[in-house]
């Protein structure tokens, strides 16, 4: 069994060594790798979501030596752009991927830690920045947050108010730890806000909708179901509840949990 599992890692190691080899090579700056004809993209916000995405797990596999240059890159990011960006997506990838790799930034022996880590440092300084510019979408009429924010202006002039259901309810990660390492309460507030007003607005029976408006809490996609558009916000809710110790958001997704199981659930799908 060791033996296998040994082998099982290793193999998952040189999968991410290709992958990521790939997109130095072929895909910096740019977002992502286009596999097939080998060059980048930009997708979600040009600002090389892989290598900041991919950071952590270089961590994690025990590349410091690459982690450590990644981090010094990533020291002059700056993320004052006038560009459109997925608030889901620049929350998940971006923020969670600085605050992940700031956590374990000891771990992985960077040499320039500032005394006051975990609690300061550059990496950290990037997540808030990068969340004080997603912060606009959430001054809405309900609290939840609209889907697309511009990096420099806001919310975007003609911007849609309808965002999906993943869309509201996937900040209390990120958004929590960032409250918790800052001391600036602010974004955990929004992001528990916002989980509360999707809440308030789940049918009568317990089930959410797979869009929804946020400034009037109107259901424009009324399919329920735990696939795409809604799967990351009962993802959450759990994560939240176990890092942040909340209880009320594991109550929260245990009555979600009774309303799948009994109007969606059908043998073993």
């Amino acid at each position: 069994m060791i033996k296998l599992l040994f082998l099982f890692s290793e193999r998952v190691r040189r999968m991410f060594e290709h992958a990521y080899d790939g997109y130095l090579r072929h895909g910096v700056p740019y977002d992502e790798l286009r596999p097939l004809s080998c060059d980048g993209i930009d997708t979600w916000g040009s600002y090389s979501l892989t290598l900041i995405d991919a950071l952590d797990t270089l961590a994690v596999m025990g590349n410091y030596t690459e982690f450590g240059r990644v981090v010094t890159l990533l020291s002059d990011q700056s993320f004052d752009a006038d560009i459109n960006v997925s608030v889901f997506e620049t929350n998940i990838r971006i923020i969670g991927g600085l605050l992940s790799a700031h956590l374990l930034s000891q771990q992985a022996g960077v040499e320039s830690l500032e005394l006051g880590w975990p609690c300061s440092g550059p990496l950290l300084r990037l997540a808030e920045d990068v969340a004080q510019r997603l912060l606009p979408a959430f001054d809405t009429a309900t609290g939840m947050p609209y889907g697309t924010v511009n990096l420099r202006h806001g919310v975007p002039y003609g911007e849609t108010s309808v965002t999906c259901t993943a869309g509201i309810g996937t900040f209390v990660l990120e958004f929590g730890t960032l409250s918790r390492l800052t001391g600036n309460s602010i974004y955990e507030h929004v992001a528990t806000k916002a989980i509360k007003a999707l809440y308030a607005h789940r049918s009568p029976i317990g089930l959410y909708g797979n869009h929804i408006d946020i400034q009037t809490g109107r259901w424009t996609g009324q399919d329920a179901g735990i696939g795409a558009g809604v799967d990351s916000y009962y993802e959450y809710l759990v994560k939240g509840s176990i890092l942040l110790e909340n209880p009320a958001l594991m109550a929260t997704f245990l009555e979600g949990k009774a309303a799948v199981d009994r109007y969606l659930k059908r043998d073993d799908w």
